[in-house]
């Protein structure tokens, strides 16, 4: 500790060891109050935010301030960002540090600094803060911050600053592109070739070790770069370009069936749909977590969603509570409930690769699902630097195992439904795009004609 005399009065300086990469000089500079970085691998972005944070907190001079560190998982927000904030709040007299809850509390203001992880963000709620970070904000559910962390900086007027690398073009790609716009946003990019970081042998040696996919991801933050080890990143790709992720209308003539995953004290995910002649009509998404079966029912009653509801093999376990089965509790609320035939993960996964293309996805009611399918990919081994054969299991998982579940249940109705009678009449029909489609191929149409033709000739 220092002391330094100011107008004629001495102070104290307290050096807490933090010196700002020049990168970053203009971002603690900043007066807007919202933020996004775009940072490749070891620039030193969460180093900067960590003490960012620290320092709002400290000047702070609100009464009881919070601020907040959030990450994708609890544990990912201790391993990566608890160590900065003790090491930089070490200096400061009268400190308080609590290890089990991940804050620190500064005696001169009662400001606190928590960790916390958006894994669990209804956790959240109820709670206020004056600034917070979102670290690898792509990784988060997308909705962590429109409906628990936004509305907690709504009465003190609070900051947020997002920061990541690109994963595809993600939530987190929609924050990059709002933060270039009009508005109180301050914005940064740092590339590998550009930021000045690393230097031309370490980048070489990277582009020689990794996928070119990888390198243009984790270092040249390149958000078109398909999202490395997304089992389904090809085929939503393709299915935009098709136009099959579009305005899709429900068609009242065809029940919506519904394919659920059920979680038990987590999240609980649901894909509405419509086995039309032409594929499948994906025309809703919703998923919600600690709710009870009545409360999924009723969403669906409300919204008039009556046709069959497939669940995974699992539902016929019985609840050590209740002694009921899930498939049970839906029968008594009136639902038409099916078992998902058995199958491994892979094979679902497979399935719906291959059906893919026969889907169509209403781009709004279906965005929250279609941006977990675009993020769903195979799991990492660190130490063998290699993809395992196993998805990773995160916020995506629900939507995907539901999807899944989804191409199952259609492969069993087709395998159920009889084979269609012989078409007699040319007849136009509306497809899931709203477009006028002939019943029969050109070839049917004039195989029809013959017949009809033999038919009078005997």
């Amino acid at each position: 500790m220092q002391t330094t005399t100011i107008n004629g009065r001495p102070h104290r300086v307290i050096d807490l060891g933090y010196r700002p990469r020049d990168q970053f000089v203009e971002f603690h500079r900043r007066r807007q109050r919202w933020a996004c970085l775009v940072a490749h691998r070891r620039a030193g972005k969460t180093v900067a935010c960590v003490m960012d944070l620290i320092d709002k907190a400290l000047r702070c001079t609100k009464p009881d301030a919070r601020f907040a560190y959030v990450a994708p998982h609890w544990n990912q927000a201790k391993d990566v960002a608890w160590l900065y904030v003790k090491r930089f709040t070490a200096p400061i007299p009268g400190v308080k540090l609590n290890e089990s809850e991940l804050y620190v509390e500064f005696a001169h203001n009662k400001a606190r600094v928590r960790l916390a992880g958006a894994d669990n963000y209804d956790r959240l709620r109820g709670a206020y803060l004056d600034g917070v970070i979102l670290d690898e904000y792509g990784d988060m559910h997308p909705a962590a911050w429109p409906e628990v962390i936004r509305p907690m900086l709504a009465d003190r007027k609070g900051w947020a600053t997002f920061i990541g690398t690109p994963k595809g073009r993600n939530d987190f790609h929609t924050k990059w592109e709002e933060s270039r716009g009009p508005g109180n946003w301050f914005s940064l990019m740092l590339t590998g070739s550009e930021s000045g970081l690393l230097d031309d042998e370490e980048l070489a040696d990277m582009r020689a070790t990794m996928t070119p996919e990888q390198y243009e991801q984790e270092i040249e933050c390149n958000f078109n770069a398909a999202v490395v080890g997304a089992y389904f990143g090809k085929e939503i790709v393709a299915a935009e370009r098709a136009g099959r992720i579009t305005k899709v209308e429900r068609d009242p003539a065809l029940p919506v069936h519904t394919s659920w995953d059920l979680g038990i004290g987590d999240s609980t995910a649901i894909w509405c749909w419509q086995a039309a002649p032409d594929g499948v009509r994906v025309i809703d998404y919703y998923e919600n977590n600690a709710q009870p079966l009545a409360h999924y029912v009723n969403v669906l009653r409300d919204k008039g969603y009556a046709g069959r509801d497939w669940v995974p093999h699992d539902a016929r376990a019985r609840e050590l509570g209740t002694g009921r089965t899930r498939v049970e509790t839906l029968q008594e609320l009136k639902r038409d409930v099916a078992l998902v035939p058995a199958h491994t993960i892979m094979d679902g996964i497979n399935a719906a690769r291959v059906s893919f293309g026969k889907f169509w996805f209403d781009s709004s009611a279906c965005r929250d699902g279609l941006e977990a399918l675009r993020q769903y990919r195979s799991d990492y081994d660190e130490k063998l630097k290699v993809f395992k054969n196993t998805p990773k299991h995160d916020w995506t998982s629900h939507a995907a195992d539901a999807f899944r579940y989804l191409a199952m249940a259609w492969r069993e109705m087709k395998a159920e439904a009889p084979p269609p009678p012989k078409k007699d009449a040319l007849i136009y029909e509306v497809d899931a795009a709203g477009q006028l489609r002939p019943n029969m191929t050109v070839r049917e149409i004039i195989e029809l004609k013959r017949r009809k033709q033999r038919a009078a000739n005997e």
